[in-house]
């Protein structure tokens, strides 16, 4: 009975996975008739209108995702592995406040939170600019990644960074040299659900860079969708390209990724 239902649970996720790939490799006008249907024989007439559109709406689009998601991962990952590594070694009643202030932002949606964002972007003149988008995806999601790092870090003997201060290094030394590089299965993990996340954002990038300012690949595509579009191929085309930097980033990240998520039930 398990089985059963495993089977159908992951026959339902699959759904939306095999309509876009069949109607990628279909032709334009079979879309609408039978969408559902295989694609027979199979074309790639659908990718090359894609990345061969006047507008060059794709390699923009790709071009500003991979900078957006890039710095803000980079970012991400730094400052909430620093943060971590402090409020998991501070057992001061601030640490204790700050990290409960830190958690309860997980609660809150961004929908919840947006127009406060845009009036302050506003008030410093961020809005419409990728150096506002950069701070709105660090600071809502550095609380996430401070309870990644923070729980992977007390399972790190202190006594390794006990030693290195007897070396002669100080808290950030040990931190750099000896701390850092032990976190790379919880880096991994952040890394693929911060990368994942912002790159899958639509409505924050939509509203915090507007048309002015480009768009990302999933705002692209909301704008390859106009008022009267037929050609549901080009649009089946670029939402296929735009889950394979995805797939490749996670497949690269898989077996640290997997650590990093057992690695508590192992470890302390």
């Amino acid at each position: 009975m398990r089985a059963l239902i495993t089977t159908v649970v992951g026959a339902i996720f699959a759904v939306p996975l095999y309509v876009v790939l069949a109607n990628t490799f279909k032709h334009g006008p079979d879309i609408a008739p039978d969408p559902v249907g295989l694609p027979v024989p199979p074309m790639l007439d659908n990718i090359a209108a894609v990345l061969s559109r006047p507008d060059r709406l794709f390699w923009a689009s790709l071009g500003n995702s991979l900078m957006v998601t890039g710095l803000s991962v980079a970012v991400l990952t730094v400052l909430s592995a620093m943060l971590g590594h402090y409020l998991a070694r501070t057992d001061s009643r601030w640490g204790r406040i700050a990290t409960l202030v830190l958690l309860s932002g997980l609660m809150i949606p961004p929908q919840v939170i947006l127009l406060p964002v845009v009036q302050v972007l506003r008030l410093f003149d961020l809005m419409t600019t990728v150096q506002g988008l950069l701070l709105f995806n660090v600071g809502y999601y550095v609380p996430f990644g401070v309870f990644v790092f923070a729980g992977f870090v007390r399972t790190i003997p202190i006594e390794m960074e006990q030693a290195a201060a007897i070396d002669g290094a100080g808290r950030l030394s040990a931190f750099w040299r000896v701390v850092f590089p032990l976190l790379r299965p919880a880096s991994a993990s952040a890394i693929i659900f911060f990368g994942v996340w912002i790159w899958n954002d639509f409505l924050n990038p939509l509203i915090i860079l507007g048309p002015g300012q480009g768009t990302t690949i999933t705002t692209g595509i909301y704008r390859a969708v106009g008022q009267y579009q037929v050609d549901f191929g080009t649009v089946f085309g670029l939402m296929f390209l735009a889950t394979l930097p995805v797939v490749v980033f996670y497949l690269a990240l898989q077996k640290q990724f997997v650590k990093g998520l057992t690695s508590g039930a192992t470890k302390g």
